[in-house]
């Protein structure tokens, strides 16, 4: 019995030394020349906090030396894990394939540029514990980057987010972030909805969401990997989100309504088109002849897609399967 309780011991000890109290998620694309110093910030952060962490790199199919890199990380530091893309799928599927393997209690995400402070990891963590929180976006109140191409357009985003969303954030977008493990092993970040987390969660039911005011550092090495677009994008992706959680698990509710309407219309014009014909004016000009016609044709034919395009979506619902979003060439621990 004591020999079975120290194995029971034993195994209780593994499980607690592999599950770190901190898991940071860092995802990168070209940033050879940043990671070298942002492992060594990370290191002179945690040599003054007592808690236990994991790195997590996701090399999103560089080009440059990055995952070379990274090898060499894994290889001198136990607590530091490589997973390399085969191409470019995008920040979503990065942060997708670190939720996936975090062990940590909480998990931070960062970006590699050094633009986002570690010493504000801590802090977020902190915040998130005691104030019982779900999750806590950072808020880059001053910025250092281009006011005409990013602060504005970056602004006009975020004001449209709050309203879209109803979640009071300034900086949506931020890429420090810091969550329970409750939260990342629920959300499904896919697409570009790595904007969105905040948004995702909710929708999940975590509402206790904060926000904190972190450093914003100016880009030392190389260039931004997101263009103006992104601003465009992401309106598109607000827009996409606000549509799937309002209709996305029964979307006969919204086609099969406009359908329905649509069809009801159509054949209302068909039916006074009919009774005009037949017995008021039957003299008058063909059907076929009067625009009323074809509005209630084009409103029947609309009624009808609308209506087959609710219930294709209904079924596909029901028998989707979880499809390969990325495929990982390499994995290092």
């Amino acid at each position: 019995k004591n020999q079975d309780q120290n194995k029971a011991n034993f195994v209780v000890l593994f499980v607690m030394q592999n599950t770190p109290d901190i898991s940071l998620i860092i995802p990168l694309l070209n940033e050879e020349e940043s990671l070298l110093p942002l492992h060594k910030w990370i290191l002179d952060v945690f040599n003054k906090d007592s808690r236990t962490y994991e790195v997590i790199f996701i090399d999103d199919g560089s080009s440059d030396n990055s995952w070379n890199i990274i090898s060499k990380l894994t290889q001198k530091h136990l607590n530091v894990f490589g997973i390399k893309f085969v191409k470019n799928y995008g920040k979503s599927q990065a942060l997708h394939a670190g939720f996936a393997i975090a062990k940590g209690n909480y998990i931070v995400t960062l970006d590699a540029d050094l633009q986002d402070s570690p010493e504000e990891i801590p802090r977020l963590v902190d915040a998130l514990s005691n104030q019982k929180l779900d999750l806590i976006s950072g808020w880059k109140k001053k910025r250092y980057d281009s006011i005409l191409f990013k602060n504005i357009p970056s602004k006009l985003f975020n004001w449209a987010a709050r309203k879209v969303s109803g979640i009071d954030l300034h900086d949506f977008n931020c890429g420090l972030k810091a969550y329970t493990k409750e939260v990342i092993k629920t959300i499904d970040v896919h697409g570009e909805m790595h904007r969105y987390i905040p948004v995702l969660a909710a929708h999940e039911g975590f509402n206790n969401i904060g926000e904190q005011i972190v450093k914003h550092q100016a880009r030392q090495f190389g260039t931004t990997k997101f263009g103006a677009d992104r601003f465009f994008k992401g309106f598109l992706d607000l827009i996409t989100l606000w549509f799937i959680n309002r209709f996305g698990k029964q979307p006969m509710h919204f086609f099969g309504l406009w359908g329905t309407l649509m069809l009801l219309l159509g054949f209302g014009f068909t039916v006074y088109l009919g009774i005009d014909k037949l017995l008021l004016n039957t003299e008058a000009r063909l059907i076929t002849e009067r625009p009323e016609f074809y509005v209630a044709l084009t409103l029947m034919l609309l009624g009808s897609q609308f209506f087959i395009a609710g219930f294709l979506g209904e079924i596909i619902l029901r028998t989707k399967n979880n499809e390969e979003r990325y495929k990982i060439s390499k994995e290092l621990s």
